[in-house]
């Protein structure tokens, strides 16, 4: 009985033993509060500008937005009504065709570089190339294709248009899918060479399957990059207030969305320039989505 006694005096004098608290004004304690407040308040500031465009595009372009802008075609300079649907599927048909260029041949160097031969002379020279390029001025890029297909092609085109995007898109995809591969355990390589599979079946069924989430999100924001560009197809596909019509139209002028906010933005007239705000507010929603969505297969990976 004393020994119970004496235990339950011990449990009551725990349940009483006051908590131990943290001062608000302790030293350490009040420097992490001081220092984790003033990160919110940058980041608040940081994203103020980005929350400030979206507001003002929601704001002036949304009041147009309807199947009828989405699908019609723009108007002429006195026209009131019509819509920005030849731009938004030539804009859609150039990142895809960019893609179609970019994503295998990025791919397939970022094998080489990660899997084949790192360390030769030919991966670090592709590397540094690579490099160079993601800080490549778009618009020379544009003049680069002209110079090479429109002149020669003695037209503007999608096709232009969507080869001067995969030169821009290329380098993001070659050092993105890279540094995926690279993320994959060797470990995992190991063990299936160690059942005696060759160096293509383990880069095949081993290696890329493993790196797919990184390379998906490595795509994604490029083709969002490529999505607003606007300087390169200045040169490449220009502008058209009409559809593209089946394979003979891809060498043809063709819309986009950032060439007609380019246009409309400095018209004089209310209807072109509303035009303009919908037209923004529809490419930033395009961007914003695939950039969410690489975030997203980016945590997955994680």
């Amino acid at each position: 009985m004393s020994e119970q006694a004496s235990q339950a005096t011990l449990g009551r004098a725990v349940l009483t033993e006051p908590r131990l608290r943290a001062s608000v004004f302790e030293g350490r304690g009040l420097k992490s509060r001081l220092l984790t407040g003033f990160t919110w308040f940058l980041a608040a500031l940081a994203a103020l500008p980005l929350i400030s465009v979206i507001y003002m595009l929601v704001a002036k372009g949304g009041a147009r937005i309807s199947w009828e802008t989405l699908t019609a075609l723009p108007p002429a300079a006195f026209e009131f009504g019509g819509g920005i649907g030849p731009a938004i599927v030539g804009t859609l048909v150039m990142v895809l065709i960019g893609s179609l260029i970019s994503i295998p041949v990025g791919i397939l160097a970022a094998i080489y570089l990660a899997e084949v031969a790192p360390s030769s002379r030919l991966a670090q020279v592709a590397r540094f190339l690579a490099k160079v390029l993601t800080g490549f001025p778009s618009i020379l890029a544009g003049v680069f294709v002209y110079a090479v297909l429109v002149i020669s092609m003695r037209s503007y085109s999608a096709i232009a248009g969507g080869i001067s995007l995969a030169v821009l898109m290329l380098p993001t995809v070659i050092l993105t899918a890279e540094e995926a591969l690279k993320q994959v355990p060797q470990r995992m390589k190991d063990a299936a060479y160690g059942m005696g599979c060759t160096r293509a079946q383990v880069i095949g069924k081993v290696t890329l399957p493993t790196a797919t989430p990184g390379i998906i999100t490595g795509v994604l924001l490029a083709v969002a990059g490529a999505s607003g560009e606007s300087a390169p197809l200045l040169f490449t596909a220009l502008f058209s207030s009409y559809y593209i019509s089946g394979l003979e139209g891809l060498a043809e002028p063709t819309a986009s969305l950032s060439i007609l906010i380019y246009n409309f933005s400095g018209m004089p007239y209310d209807n072109q320039i509303e035009l303009a705000w919908t037209a923004s507010l529809v490419l930033v929603l395009m961007v914003l989505a695939l950039n969410i969505l690489a975030r997203v297969l980016g945590r997955r990976k994680a």
